[in-house]
């Protein structure tokens, strides 16, 4: 019989982060500690994008308590009875993979947890007015950084243009990747004539250029664009093999991101490559603004599956009070270090 308990931890952020749903200062982040009869411990982060996320309701916290007063019952079907509670269910999935490796923060074997293999991943930066952007672009290529996400959709069109002009006469592609993200901030009517602008300067991808569910709209995008598009919060909410596998069929992206938090976890994560797979469409993951706790199960997750596209995985210091960990940056990679110490956010 296993018995479980949570957490609750309110993550502060280094500086106010700018997204699509205005600016975050701090985060929520539960954390499910589940323990076996004998004694072998496994952690999950619950962790939610307020306003993104599927999980971000009233009653997030009292379903949380469910969970873990009937831990036994759940652990054998969460796959299913936790559908709709896509954050939990990433949680408990972790949770339980910890037992099973008989290491509550090691759960997968391979190179990356050995300390031989890094994950390349890209820089992020946050939304913001231009002079604030460009000085944080400096600040990651000067760590080292040769692809750089950039959140655009927040201020003018045209200043966003001119910024990335200004960083194509710096940096030609060659020497640097550019990735967009719109957080779905075009109008459908005039994404067409934004994307032809942003292919002028060499732009690897475009997450979401239109909000979601604006089916039709973002499959004739996907036929006509310029650039390359990345399906981001579109697979947000689409649970079932078979809702995933109609999306793709419809919409016919040329990437889709993943981020088990929003998604319903590593498995979950999984059908969504094998179906992207299966219709010759490329993917990344990312984070979703998750502390180390979940962070490190998606990188050591990611790292198995020799994936040659930067990975989303550096956010790991944008907190000032995360779980202190074995993942660290150099450059542009995450290292884990198989020597290093784990803060079990249970034992404070």
């Amino acid at each position: 019989m296993m018995k479980a308990r949570f957490i609750k931890q309110d993550m502060v952020f280094r500086e106010a982060g700018g997204t699509s749903r205005g600016v975050l200062h701090t985060k929520p982040s539960w954390f499910i500690q589940v323990q076996n009869e004998d004694g072998q411990n496994g952690v999950g982060e619950c962790s939610i994008i307020p306003g993104l996320s599927y999980d971000d309701r009233p009653e997030l916290e009292n379903k949380i308590g469910i969970v873990c007063k009937h831990v036994n019952d759940y652990a054998t079907n969460f796959h299913e009875s936790l559908k709709e509670w896509p954050a939990i269910r990433f949680a408990l999935e972790t949770a339980l993979k910890g037992i099973e490796r008989g290491h509550a923060f090691e759960l997968f074997e391979g190179d990356f947890t050995k300390g031989k293999q890094p994950i390349v991943i890209n820089g992020l930066i946050w939304m913001g007015n231009a002079e604030t952007m460009l000085q944080r672009i400096k600040d990651k290529l000067q760590l080292g950084f040769s692809c750089l996400k950039l959140k655009i959709g927040a201020i003018d069109f045209q200043q966003e243009l001119d910024l990335l002009r200004h960083i194509r006469r710096h940096y030609s592609a060659s020497e640097l990747e550019l990735r967009v993200d719109a957080n779905g901030a075009f109008a459908p009517e005039e994404a067409l004539s934004q994307l032809d602008a942003l292919s002028k300067l060499a732009i690897h991808s475009i997450e979401q250029p239109i909000r979601a569910g604006q089916h039709e709209d973002m499959y004739r995008l996907c036929r006509q664009t310029p650039l390359p598009i990345a399906l981001d919060e579109e697979l947000i909410g689409v649970n079932s093999y078979a809702d995933k596998k109609d999306l793709l069929s419809l919409i016919q992206p040329q990437y889709i991101i993943l981020k088990p938090s929003l998604l319903g976890g590593l498995k979950a994560s999984d059908e969504w490559i094998e179906l992207a797979e299966a219709n010759g469409v490329n993917w990344w993951a990312t984070s979703a603004l998750e502390a180390n706790v979940g962070l490190n199960a998606i990188a050591q997750w990611v790292a198995g599956k020799n994936n040659p596209q930067r990975q989303g995985l550096g956010t790991g210091q944008v907190f000032t009070n995360n779980i202190i960990s074995p993942l660290y940056l150099q450059g542009e990679e995450l290292f884990y270090n198989p020597n290093g110490s784990w803060e079990n956010p249970f034992e404070h």
